[in-house]
């Protein structure tokens, strides 16, 4: 039986000796900035050291405000933490995609990161507004640039030595193979959302196979309700197990082979969320069987995250 301190210190490691992805990692999708920067807080202090941040989110600052303030304070050197921010769909024109990079950098505040993804498949036009729509409320999309396009240009950033590795995010297989088979600097990573509903059974082979990481955002359904939080078997094993549901629903997703991430907004969930311990054989088999199917987030058909308030 692998014990809680196994899980809080279990890493990845990442193609092309990028180095190592803590397995659990703190998510950073929190509107308010003041929230955000205390729940950065307590979530280091907790013991995270993975923070997943985009572009998008628009809080980089407050997230990078956060990080400087407590590494300082506790001593942790910024090679102690491993920090992933995302390209955002308006930037996905080659020649928009090193000054995206550079922004997210100067707003964290560091000058190297260990992980870029690109933030979802889908090119938006190109510009300062996050959301282009038409005057019906529909998104303009970019027809003028692919997904390799937008994939050649990060790779250079691999080249420079200031990103270490690079990756997708809200991406389907079928949409994965074609840019994993042609890239020069093959995808470290790819996060998705993933849980007992959503197995995501297929991708996660794939990745198994090729040594890319399987980062499983929404591990925990989002937290919507009714979802995997309250699924009999979830809670009938939680129970069994001494354990609360999200802490089997972690541990699943840990000993199936996935990186996962949080977004705890207390410091008491933070240590929820790192306390976890391995199931035995037999919970592993029910969560595996359980047969309901259902995508909370989705983004990945249209680009456009489902949980981030439009307009902010």
């Amino acid at each position: 039986m692998i014990d809680s301190s196994d899980f809080r210190t279990k890493t990845m490691p990442l193609r092309h000796g990028a180095g190592h992805m803590p397995v659990l990692g703190f998510g950073t999708l929190i509107p308010d900035a003041a929230a955000t920067m205390s729940a950065t807080n307590d979530a280091l202090e907790a013991g995270f050291r993975h923070f997943d941040c985009a572009e998008r989110y628009r809080n980089e600052h407050e997230v990078g405000e956060a990080l400087q303030a407590r590494l300082a304070a506790r001593g942790i050197a910024r090679e102690g933490i491993f920090v992933t921010t995302k390209l955002w769909n308006t930037n996905h024109r080659p020649e928009r995609v090193k000054p995206a990079f550079d922004a997210s950098l100067e707003r964290l505040g560091l000058n190297y990161l260990d992980l870029y993804l690109i933030h979802t498949p889908f090119a938006f036009q190109p510009g300062d507004e996050q959301d282009p729509r038409d005057q019906n409320g529909n998104i303009l999309y970019d027809r003028g640039v692919t997904l390799l396009d937008t994939w050649r240009a990060m790779e250079r950033l691999v080249d420079s030595g200031r990103c270490r590795a690079i990756g997708l995010s809200d991406i389907g297989l079928r949409e994965l193979l074609p840019i994993y088979e042609s890239a020069r600097v093959k995808p470290a990573v790819v996060q998705v959302e993933a849980h007992p509903y959503l197995p995501e059974t297929e991708l996660l082979e794939f990745c198994k196979e090729k040594n890319v990481v399987f980062l499983a955002f929404a591990p925990l359904g989002h937290g919507i309700r009714p979802g995997p939080l309250e699924d009999p078997v979830i809670s009938a094993i939680a129970a069994r197990v001494g354990k609360t549901p999200a802490q089997v629903l972690l541990a699943w997703g840990v000993q199936r082979g996935t990186a996962l991430l949080t977004t705890p907004r207390t410091a008491a969930r933070a240590r929820e969320n790192l306390n976890i311990s391995a199931l035995p054989e037999d919970a592993l088999d029910e969560i595996n069987r359980i047969q309901t199917r259902q995508r909370f987030n989705e983004v990945v058909k249209t680009g456009s995250p489902g949980f981030i308030p439009q307009g902010r």
